[in-house]
């Protein structure tokens, strides 16, 4: 099968779709690659390794699509890549389409086949191709989030790990799944007082089991978010349901109630956030304020770490690249995780996260 891998064009997005290592595995199964010249400059990789992997090396976007059976991406695309869409096209990459009714719609009229990273989900309900971009950004909101606190960067001035006589940061954390957890690891790696917040008990368990007074933990309710954001410096919201708008968890006007200074970082801003005066901001840009709190919502949080993050989605996604390069409908019968994982195809929404998102129905293979 052709394969291609275009150069993102999202804004401040170094990351990209495969690396060297994986195209010489792709090439050496039979499979032709063209990457776009540049794609991997932000992830430091160049053409040169590209092409001695055995990738042909395309001059333009448009050669890239329009020659392509397979279009692999990291991040969504965006309009001015719209047009690129075609019925004979499989489009593998993050979509997110609960929270983009304008993608959701082209997508359905152009007639592509789509699959979603994020919603590529395991019996077990284990997703596979978002684990490792959500420890990423959850191993990343600890950093940028003690970042923000900077006094100069608009946060309460407080060190994270406090010093010898004061208190550290209390840090919460709602939401213990992947990316909750490894906020978590982080957070107490830096010497933070944490509060981890889910509906999942067993899991709160577990985590209490593993860290002991380190840490505290609460059963997720409108009360317990309350109770703990209020004396918070700094809020991580983690929390997923896949393919779906993700939940507002922290209203605006709890918001009003927090502590000045401190800073709010929403993971969950691909799925609409679960804050509710989240919007997706840049890298460039990352941080906006809301009453006397800070809130970082990047869109993109791994992209800021494109050498480790390239690298892990490789490795997450190459064994579901060669799946669906033997053709998209033997893929999902061979595939329970890929069924799960199909968006569009022929001109039909096959997602019910999405579905209910934008009001539209759903068919079903």
């Amino acid at each position: 099968m052709r394969i291609g891998v275009p150069t993102e064009i999202k804004q401040s997005e170094f990351r990209v779709a495969i690396t060297p290592e994986g195209v010489r595995h792709l090439v050496s199964r039979g499979h032709d690659v063209i990457v776009q010249s540049g794609a991997g400059v932000g992830s430091n990789i160049t053409d040169a390794h590209y092409a001695s992997a055995g990738a042909t090396i395309g001059s333009f976007a448009e050669a890239v699509w329009s020659s392509a059976e397979l279009l692999l991406k990291v991040k969504e695309p965006l309009p001015a890549e719209y047009p690129y869409f075609r019925p004979d096209l499989i489009l593998f990459t993050y979509l997110h389409l609960a929270a983009q009714p304008e993608l959701t719609r082209a997508l359905i009229d152009s007639g592509i086949t789509a699959f979603a990273y994020e919603t590529v989900q395991l019996p077990n309900g284990r997703l596979p191709l978002l684990a490792p971009m959500s420890e990423v950004a959850g191993r990343l909101s600890v950093v940028v989030g003690a970042n923000a606190m900077l006094k100069p960067n608009g946060g309460s001035g407080i060190l994270i790990s406090g010093v010898t006589g004061t208190s550290s940061a209390h840090v919460v954390i709602l939401g213990a799944g992947i990316a909750g957890t490894s906020a978590l690891i982080m957070a107490v790696g830096l010497g933070a007082r944490v509060t981890v917040l889910d509906t999942n008990t067993a899991r709160l368990a577990e985590l209490a089991q593993q860290y002991g007074e380190t840490i505290s933990t609460l059963v997720s309710t409108p009360g317990s978010i309350e109770e703990a954001c209020v004396t918070a410096d700094l809020v991580i919201g983690s929390v997923l349901v896949p393919g779906a708008k993700a939940p507002k968890l922290v209203s605006n006007a709890l918001v009003a109630k927090m502590k000045p200074g401190s800073v709010l970082v929403d993971i969950a801003v691909d799925q609409g956030g679960c804050f509710e005066d989240t919007h997706p901001t840049t890298h460039d840009a990352p941080t906006f304020g809301v009453h006397n709190s800070l809130f970082y919502c990047v869109a993109n949080m791994p992209g800021a770490v494109p050498q480790t993050s390239t690298e892990a989605l490789t490795h997450a996604t190459l064994s579901y690249i060669e799946t669906l390069a033997q053709g998209w409908r033997t893929a999902i019968d061979a595939d329970l995780a890929l069924r799960a994982g199909l968006n569009t195809t022929g001109g039909a929404l096959f997602n019910e996260g999405v579905g209910r998102a934008h009001g539209i129905a759903v068919a079903s293979l």
